[in-house]
Formats: structure tokens, C-alpha cells, sequence
């Protein structure tokens, strides 16, 4: 290398150690200018400072442009993208890797391990044997770093025989090397194999290295791996490491995520100091464990404490907010994070996203989603499955169109969202483009979508689609079954219903409050009162649950559409629950139906006595006191009505065409094609007319018994 050269390439070593980007693109541009590139360690150093500036795309340009590659051009760009992880980044890797080969490169072992990082990534242990057998034969399975990520690409892919023998014959072992198998291990529950790595270590006379500990601590993240940790813990007290920081940090956070939080809280006031990672691992700990108000707690001992929380600190906090809807107490964690500089960070930021929308905040949500210029696809489903909570399915279909349109993929929770919500629009094309979406990303075989998708067809009304999809899912939940048996029971298919029910339980299903709740509603559909009776019974005294409002809903329904009004009320005055007005008010409906117009007022009346709100109540009344022709009765309720200014909340209707969804509400003229629908409404209302149509009458205002 020439001088000249020398001088460029030390500077651009020095640039890509600030990562300075700015100044190395106009580097790039002096060295092309001044024909250097064609000199392959430039050109290498050029790749190198992309990459490390997070630029793959112009690293990827750069590799492509240098004349003649060597062993270190392939293996910077290799690395680089298998750095940056995710199924891209690794499918490119895999390009590259054949691309390679084709043009007759052995791969060094820097970029075997880059490749086999990728194909770790990519789970995929067919390809991962391939790469082996050319590391064999290229004689690198020695070097210890390649040697290490094969055994990752082999725990990774589930192929964990393997990757015990790769360990057993690795001539050299590091740090890493042991922790990939603990974490192998580890990760399907073999929790014996895993303490079984770990004492091998401890025979090597590795005992006071610290990393093993929480290599293996770190790994034990199930309840069924509690006494493999307590194990560790021991030892950790023998061999004295115990005193040192991070292994009481680790030991910590093993007992929370094993579900032991007294052993955690015990590890905790033991400790002498506490660091900041250490309160961290607690709140968070206890708000993913569902104790939320301890994790409050832990927050505000720690903040009085005077250690300063971390990121991960505060996404912990607002998190167990979320769960129990602390919104005030929220919102002082978010001013608390703003204060300490974290206003942009994309996890707290994401967090409250979250909390904000749960609780209903939805401005305050949609603030801290657009204050970010590149919200990650967790921050689009937050925002989304924000809006489909509340109701808004309208402007959460839209936002889900313009994720799509910034070409940012869905995952399983994004599209189970979006399918709620065409859902609750009866959106059915637009159901069925999202289940094509699902199918181009890989995730229609997930169990949240199917249920989401056999909910959907049947909701609009296509029983046999829904039936499709949930006959096809290779494993169901009961969330699974609940949305297929919900599904028939609103689509008139009641016996289907509760044919599948039956199958649910002959395969070992436990049914929860829902599934009862579907099952009482098709009794109840087909005039079932007695079975609907045995199966509500059931419900406590199989199943060990506890019968709620939907349920005895349910049963009062099935009274009152089978014409058995004594029965229902009878039911409902021996209930056990409180249910407020709910049973009266389907019963003063049932008894408008069934012309039993005593009753109606005797369930009227106890509506009134309980401060209705509803319109529909004092209306109703109103029409059976008509009838019993008690004008003295009708005037009261009426007065009673306006005293208590109740209104009558406007009606509201929705269609799609063209996949796009109109929504109409009594009184609005904000549609913008309003003038043209007025104006064919006048026109079909006059046809209507002419051809002797008569505005249909209540027989209810004139009929007495």
C-alpha cells in the first residue's frame, strides 16, 4: 500500500471509530475521485465505515463497486448484515453467501461465523448442516468462534443433540461457548442437562468467573427451572461470588421470572446495595409478574431512595400503570420521564402508547405516536389495537392502511387487531384482504389469527370460511373454539353450536366464562330453556367457575324468548349477583313481545325505582301503560323522563363499498356525498308511495288484553 493510501485508510479507520458519518461519505467520494478504490483495503475500510454507521444499503452499493474482492470484502459485508439480525438482514446473508460461492470464495471463519449467526436467525438446521460440512472441510470447526456459533445455530434450531456433540469436540471453549449451551438447554426446560453444563464448568476450575453464573441464571426463565436456580444459588454462596453484583442481580431476576417473588424480595433485602439494574429487575419483574401495585411500590421506594431509574425502569412502571389503569399515577411517570430526558426513547415512548390507549386516552396515545418519525411495528399495534378497544374501528382500518402503505410488516397481534375490527364493521372484503396479508407475511398459521380470522367470516356472516379456518388450525385454544361456537350461535346455527361444544369438552378443553356464555345464548336461540338450564349449573358445579351478569343474561333471555315470563322473573329476583338493571330491562322487552303487559309494568317499574337512563325503558313503559289504557301512568312516565333529562341517543349505521366504509348517524350532514343520498331517498320514499306503500303501525299502541 502506498503512502497515500496509508494516510486515506488510517482516516478512514479513525472515521469509523467516531462513526462519523458526514465526514466518511465525503472520504468515499475523495478516494473515488483520486481512483484509489480500486485498492482493495480501501475499498474494505469503505464497506466497513457503512456498516458500522448503520448504512447497509451504501455498504452493500460499496461492496458491489470493488473490482476485486478478497476473503475480509466478503467477510465485513457478511457480518454486517448478520449483525443487524431479523429474517431480512439473514436472508441477505444467505445471498451473499451463494453468491460467494459461485465466484469460487472459500469462506474464511470470520465469515463462516457471520453466516451461521444468520442462519441461527433464520432457524433453519437443513442449511446449517450444509455450512458445517463446509466448515469441516475448510478446517475451521476448530477456531473457537466459529466453533461457538455453530453450536448457537444448532440450539437455535432445536437441534440440541447436535449441539452437545459440537460442544464435546470443541477443542477450545469460551465464555460463550458454555453459555450457549446452558441457554440451549435451558430453553426447552431441561433444566437437569442445563445445571449439568454448568458443573462441568466448575470442574474446569471456572468457578469464580462471574459470566457463568449469569449466563445460566439468565437462561432459567421457567417456573418448572426453580430448583435448577436455587441449585445455582447455592453455589453462587459457596464459591462467594454471591457478593458481586451482577449475580445478585441475576439471582433476582431468576426468582421473579421462575414466579418466586418471595425468594426475590428475600435475595432483595439482603442485598446491601442496591444498584439501579437491581430495582429495575424488581419493578419490572413484579409489574410482568401481574403484582402491579408492588411494582408501584418498588417505583416510589426507589425514587425516595435516590437511585435514578433506567429506560427499562420506566417501561416496567408504565406497564404495571397500564395493567390496573393507574392513569393518574401514569401520567406522573410519564412527566417523571420527560424530566429525566427520556421523551424520544422508542420502548417508553411505545409503553405509554399503550397505557395511554387502555385507558382511553386516545390523544394523549396518538401524541406519543406521531412525536416518533419511525414507530416500530409494536408501536403500530399498540395504536391500532388502541382504537379497536374503544371502538373506533374506522380510524384504526385507516392507520393499519397507511402501516401498510410506509411498507412496515404486521405481526400476529397487528393482524389480529385489524380482523376485530373489520369484525365489529361487518368489513367482509376487506376481512378477506387482511387474511391474504397474513398469508404473504407467514403468519396465517398463527393461533391468534386463525381465531381471529374463523371470528371474523363468521361475523359477516360466512359460517362455512369460519369453519374452514378453524378446522385447519393445527392447534386450537379455547379462545380458538369460543370464536367458531360464537360464531355458529349468531349465525342461526345453534345445534352446531352446541354439537361443537360438546366435541370442545370430549377433547379435554376446559370451557371458561365465555364459552358458557356462547352456549346459553344458542340454548337460548332455539327455545332450549331446560338444556340452557343444566349447563348454567354446570358452570359452577363441574367447572368450579362463577356464574356472571352474561350468564344469568343469558338464562333470562332463554325465559323470555320461550315465553316463560313467571320463570324469568322469578330467576332474576332469586339472583344472587348484582345486575343492576339488565335483567329488568330484557324482561320489560320480552313482555312488550309477548303482550303480557302486567309484568311489563311491574319490570318497568323497577327500572324507574332504579333511575334508568335509557330511553328506551320509559318508552317502552310508556307504550304498555297505553295499552293497559292508564294515560294517568303514561303522563308520569314521561314527566319522569324529561325530569330526569333523559334522551334518546341518536342511531348510527354503517356499509362498505369499494372497500371503503360509510358511516352514518342520525342528524349528520357531514357525508360528503349527503346532497346526492338526500336526494334519492326523496325520490325512492315518492315510489314507495305511489305504488301504495303504508308506514307500518306498533299493533302494541292499540292492543289491550
Amino acid at each position: 500500500m502506498s503512502i497515500a493510501h496509508r494516510v486515506l485508510f488510517k482516516e478512514v479507520v479513525r472515521l469509523t471509530q467516531e462513526q462519523n458519518l458526514q465526514k466518511g461519505k465525503a472520504l468515499h467520494a475523495k478516494i473515488i475521485k483520486s481512483n484509489s478504490f480500486s485498492n482493495v483495503y480501501l475499498a474494505n475500510s469503505i464497506v466497513n465505515l457503512y456498516a458500522k454507521c448503520g448504512q447497509l444499503t451504501k455498504a452493500k452499493r460499496a461492496f458491489e463497486e470493488i473490482p476485486v474482492k478478497d476473503d475480509v470484502s466478503w467477510s465485513s459485508i457478511i457480518n454486517a448484515h448478520a449483525q443487524q439480525g431479523g429474517t431480512k438482514s439473514s436472508l441477505l446473508v444467505m445471498d451473499l453467501f451463494r453468491q460467494m460461492r459461485a465466484e469460487k470464495f472459500l469462506p474464511s471463519a470470520h465469515s463462516l461465523a457471520g453466516i451461521f449467526t444468520a442462519v441461527s436467525n433464520l432457524g433453519d438446521g437443513r442449511v446449517g448442516k450444509q455450512v458445517h460440512s463446509l466448515a469441516i472441510k475448510t478446517d475451521h470447526c476448530g477456531d473457537v468462534v466459529v466453533g461457538s456459533s455453530i453450536l448457537n445455530m444448532y440450539c437455535k434450531s432445536g437441534i440440541i443433540h447436535d449441539a452437545r456433540q459440537m460442544l464435546d469436540k470443541m477443542p477450545e471453549r469460551n465464555s460463550v461457548s458454555w453459555a450457549t449451551m446452558i441457554s440451549g438447554y435451558a430453553a426447552r426446560g431441561m433444566a437437569g442437562e442445563a445445571v449439568g453444563v454448568f458443573k462441568l464448568i466448575l470442574q474446569d476450575e471456572e468457578e469464580s468467573n462471574p459470566f457463568f453464573f449469569t449466563s445460566l441464571l439468565s437462561a432459567l426463565t421457567l417456573p418448572e427451572l426453580i430448583n435448577a436456580g436455587s441449585e445455582v444459588h447455592c453455589v453462587a454462596v459457596k464459591t462467594g461470588v454471591i457478593q458481586i453484583a451482577e449475580v445478585r442481580n441475576a439471582l433476582v431476576t431468576m426468582y421473579l421470572k421462575c414466579g418466586s417473588p418471595d425468594n426475590a424480595l428475600q435475595m432483595f433485602a439482603l442485598s446491601t446495595i442496591k444498584n439501579s439494574i437491581m430495582w429495575s429487575a424488581m419493578v419490572t419483574g413484579f409489574a410482568q409478574s401481574g403484582d402491579s401495585k408492588k411494582a408501584l411500590e418498588l417505583f416510589s421506594r426507589m425514587h425516595h431512595s435516590g437511585v435514578s431509574p433506567s429506560e427499562y425502569t420506566f417501561v416496567g412502571v408504565i406497564n404495571a400503570c397500564s395493567d390496573i389503569g393507574a392513569t393518574q399515577e401514569g401520567r406522573q411517570v410519564h412527566s417523571y420521564s420527560v424530566k429525566m430526558g427520556f421523551e424520544n426513547q422508542m420502548y417508553i415512548v411505545t409503553a405509554l402508547v399503550d397505557m395511554y390507549a387502555k385507558s382511553g386516552s386516545i390523544a394523549d396515545a396518538r401524541k406519543g405516536f406521531d412525536c416518533l418519525l419511525e414507530p416500530d411495528v409494536v408501536l403500530w399495534t399498540s395504536m391500532i389495537g388502541g382504537y379497536i378497544q374503544h371502538g373506533d374501528n374506522e380510524e384504526a382500518l385507516s392507520l393499519y392502511g397507511r402501516m401498510e402503505a410506509e411498507g412496515i410488516p404486521p405481526n400476529d397481534l397487528t393482524i389480529a387487531s385489524v380482523l376485530k375490527g373489520c369484525s365489529s364493521l361487518a368489513a367482509l372484503e376487506q376481512g378477506k384482504q387482511i387474511h391474504a396479508r397474513a398469508i404473504k407475511y407467514g403468519i396465517a398459521g398463527e393461533i391468534t389469527i386463525g381465531s381471529s380470522l374463523s371470528s371474523m367470516y363468521a361475523k359477516c356472516g360466512c359460517i362455512d370460511e369460519g369453519n374452514m379456518v378453524f378446522r385447519r388450525m393445527t392447534t386450537r385454544d379455547i379462545v380458538s373454539w369460543n370464536a367458531m361456537i360464537s360464531g355458529l350461535a349468531q349465525n342461526g346455527c345453534s345445534d352446531e353450536a352446541l354439537e361443537l361444544f360438546e366435541e370442545m369438552r370430549s377433547e379435554g378443553v376446559k370451557p371458561d366464562n365465555v364459552t358458557f356464555v356462547n352456549v346459553l345464548s344458542a340454548c337460548s336461540h332455539i327455545g332450549l330453556v331446560e338444556r340452557a338450564w343444566e349447563y348454567f349449573k354446570m358452570i359452577s358445579t363441574e367447572f368450579e367457575l362463577v356464574p356472571g351478569l352474561e350468564h344469568y343474561t343469558c338464562m333470562v333471555d332463554a325465559y323470555s324468548r320461550a315465553g316463560r315470563l313467571i320463570e324469568a322473573k322469578e330467576f332474576i329476583e332469586s339472583a344472587t349477583l348484582d345486575h343492576g338493571m339488565c335483567l329488568w330491562r330484557i324482561l320489560l322487552s320480552a313482555c312488550r313481545n309477548h303482550r303480557h303487559y302486567e309484568l311489563g309494568a311491574y319490570a318497568g317499574e323497577k327500572l324507574m325505582e332504579l333511575g334508568s337512563q335509557e330511553s328506551s325503558a320509559y318508552v317502552l313503559l310508556s307504550r304498555i301503560y297505553t295499552a293497559l289504557g292508564r294515560s294517568d301512568d303514561v303522563g308520569r312516565i314521561m314527566r319522569l323522563m324529561k325530569l330526569r333529562r333523559v334522551g334518546k341517543e341518536p342511531g348510527c349505521s354503517w356499509i362498505e363499498l369499494k372497500n371503503f366504509v360509510h358511516v352514518f348517524v342520525v342528524g349528520d350532514q357531514k357525508h360528503p356525498e349527503i346532497a346526492d343520498i338526500s336526494s334519492w331517498l326523496r325520490i325512492l320514499t315518492e315510489q314507495m308511495m305511489d305504488e301504495g306503500y303504508q308506514p307500518g303501525h306498533d299493533s302494541f299502541l292499540t292492543t289491550s288484553t
